[in-house]
């Protein structure tokens, strides 16, 4: 930094100096000013003006910096660093440590520069160099699924890593092989990059499907109920148990499973069983008003005395069974084939 001297002392001369008008680079110190000293061509008469070292002050302070000043203390930081301020002032040369760290963090941190020079709100380091949203490459083409609530023993039976939420291996599990070797060459012709665009879009598609399998899966509690149970891990949502005659309709359920929620299709399947049952309970109802019944209190009445009925029926065809095949084996084999059973049941002597 260039250094003023004063034109009579020869001394430095830091902070306010008077500069006379008339004379050419003449320069005093305060103090020789003071004293109205003469020097030469220079008169105490002439006219002056009142500068500072390295020119006029950048802010309004007590015991202002200099524009000079300001240079070196950007330039300071710039080389050594921000906190290293003994070396900056160091380069300053006219300013302590203290005041070169207090000034630059008022003036250029928090003060106006500052305001106008950093963001309000502090951005990421990090610069995120994927695909843009909806991109061919996109790693949002699909929204992220919820983790799964998996102990960790069943997450080594299934392979199954929760911080990727990913598997092992996975649905199609060589679909990358598409994508994984190419590359944009500036060598590349239109028909190259069709074509790379075109394994792109084939990598899409079964990207889909795969993650279409997982949503299903995930949704349907396919992969908690299909962990291998054992004595010590309990599965959460064991596989439900249905009728015999329910379960046939339950299978017939399942083509609505990539279009429903797993709650949903539950609560769909459970309300078109209880309709069934509901329609049952019509129709017996409707039996039981045709037999005369109209009072519940009289059902259990009636099923009783309708069992014995039955039971009645059943052993009356029983014995009707027996009596007749007793008959049949006691039929003489020289009766003439035109007579029937009926007849050789009452036939002259037969039973006498």
């Amino acid at each position: 930094m260039a250094k003023d001297l004063c034109g009579y002392c020869q001394r430095d001369i830091t902070g306010l100096l008077i500069r006379c008008v008339e004379c050419t680079e003449f320069d005093l110190c305060l103090q020789c000013f003071s004293c109205g000293v003469e020097s030469g061509p220079h008169k105490k008469e002439h006219k002056y003006r009142v500068g500072h070292v390295g020119g006029p002050a950048a802010f309004e302070l007590e015991k202002p910096w200099s524009l000079a000043e300001e240079h070196m203390l950007l330039d300071a930081v710039e080389q050594y660093g921000f906190g290293n301020w003994s070396d900056v002032a160091g380069h300053v040369e006219t300013r302590t440590e203290t005041e070169c760290e207090e000034h630059y963090v008022q003036y250029y941190i928090h003060g106006n520069i500052g305001k106008a020079t950093f963001p309000s709100e502090s951005t990421s380091r990090v610069t995120d160099h994927s695909c843009p949203e909806g991109g061919p490459l996109s790693p949002s083409i699909t929204t992220p699924l919820p983790p799964l609530e998996l102990s960790l023993q069943e997450q080594q039976e299934l392979g199954y890593m929760p911080l990727r939420d990913d598997f092992e291996r996975e649905y199609d599990n060589e679909a990358e092989t598409l994508v994984s070797g190419l590359a944009i060459n500036a060598e590349d012709d239109d028909l190259d990059l069709s074509v790379k665009l075109s394994c792109i879009g084939k990598y899409r598609v079964r990207l889909r499907e795969r993650d279409r399998r997982k949503r299903i899966a995930r949704t349907h509690s396919l992969i908690s109920t299909s962990v291998i149970p054992n004595k010590n891990c309990k599965t959460p949502n064991p596989k439900r148990k249905f009728a015999k005659e329910d379960r046939e309709f339950v299978e017939k359920m399942k083509v609505f499973t990539p279009f429903q929620m797993s709650e949903d299709l539950e609560r769909l399947q459970d309300g078109l069983l209880k309709e069934k049952e509901e329609k049952a309970k019509i129709t017996d109802m409707s039996e039981l008003r045709k037999q005369g019944v109209t009072i519940l209190s009289d059902v259990e009445e009636f099923e009783e005395e309708k069992f014995k009925r039955e039971k009645r029926k059943e052993n009356r065809k029983k014995l009707v069974s027996c009596v007749r095949f007793t008959a049949c084996s006691s039929i003489p084999s020289s009766l003439p084939s035109c007579i029937t059973l009926g007849e050789s049941l009452y036939l002259p002597g037969r039973w006498a």
